[in-house]
């Protein structure tokens, strides 16, 4: 997988051979995101069912289990994680009774799912490409994925002229490292601005749209997204400036309210460096809760890839997936 921590300076590839690593991988911050994060997970898994397949299955299942487990535990707010593994875990498991190579089961159900996924992303950038107009000023925080990228292609092929202000994103600095140069690779304007300028960009008259992603949707229309996004929802709130959330395939039904999302607390010392260097003080403590909530008063519009929509109708949109599974 390639190592985000180091991109764009340097392209670097990790290779993984076991699960644990892939494990070790997700949670030292080598992939992010919470879509890429499960598709590393489920291959991970894939990883885990190679080594443990000519174990009888009740040893089999036994093991599978314990590596779904680590590969969950991981990183807990994203939604698609547990749903996903758990999915690839069943998968496994049934391939494994049939006589059937359950890697190969894997492999191709996860591949699949990437495939659709790319397109649930594409369709979320086209639709909220509509709401973007000529000359707007963009606010991004963190690295959005691919819906942003989709929405700006689409924004240019429109002959729509737009700036991209990314917040740097501390500690991992995701905003000024990916979104900045993934940007600039589409060939749209885009300056870094550090964590602490974006209510002053808003008053400036900079800014007219605030466009983020998020790792989860909650039924009732609140978001979790990488920490500073409420901060930011407040200001734009204040200045009349539309909050638009690149929502992806939408909520899932075992988050019904902000009460159902677990907010990853990482390691404290990450605050207190940047890029490998010291920056806090000796003998001080740092606090990293890696998300926060933004609620539904606050958001403009979800955009998934089924359209355009309030925070408070989005439950209702999705409730159809009360009746079903993820589908493969």
């Amino acid at each position: 997988m390639l190592d985000r921590r180091q991109f764009p300076e340097r392209e670097v590839w990790q290779r993984c051979s076991n699960y644990e690593q892939v494990a070790s991988a997700i949670e030292d911050m080598v992939i992010q995101g919470a879509g890429s994060v499960a598709f590393a997970a489920c291959f991970g898994l894939a990883l885990a069912a190679g080594c443990y397949s000519s174990r009888s299955h009740a040893e089999f299942e036994n093991k599978l289990f314990k590596a779904a487990g680590r590969l969950k535990s991981t990183r807990p707010t994203g939604e698609y994680l547990i749903p996903l593994v758990d999915k690839m875990l069943q998968i496994a498991i049934e391939a494994h009774a049939e006589g059937t190579d359950p890697v190969q089961a894997v492999v191709f159900n996860t591949e699949k799912l990437m495939a659709q996924d790319d397109e649930l992303t594409r369709k979320c950038g086209m639709y909220a490409s509509h709401l973007i107009a000529d000359g707007d000023g963009i606010l991004t925080h963190c690295y959005p994925g691919g819906a942003l990228l989709y929405m700006l292609d689409y924004v240019k092929q429109q002959g729509k002229q737009v700036r991209v202000y990314c917040s740097e994103t501390r500690p991992y600095l995701q905003g000024a490292r990916l979104t900045a140069a993934s940007v600039h690779r589409l060939g749209v304007p885009v300056t870094i601005v550090t964590d602490n300028m974006g209510a002053f960009l808003m008053a400036q008259g900079k800014i007219h749209k605030f466009v983020t992603a998020c790792d989860r949707i909650t039924m009732d229309g609140h978001i979790a997204n990488k920490v500073g996004t409420y901060q930011y929802a407040i200001c734009a709130n204040l200045h009349r400036i539309p909050f638009i959330v690149l929502g992806y395939d939408g909520p899932q039904t075992n988050t019904l309210t902000a009460g159902d999302i677990e907010i990853e607390e990482r390691d404290p010392e990450e605050v207190l460096y940047c890029r490998g260097v010291r920056t806090g003080a000796p003998g001080v403590k740092g606090y990293y809760p890696a998300f926060d909530i933004t609620p539904p008063t606050l958001i403009g519009a979800i955009v998934t890839d089924r359209g355009v929509f309030s925070p408070l109708e989005i439950g209702r949109v999705y409730a159809d997936r009360f009746s079903r599974e993820i589908s493969c």
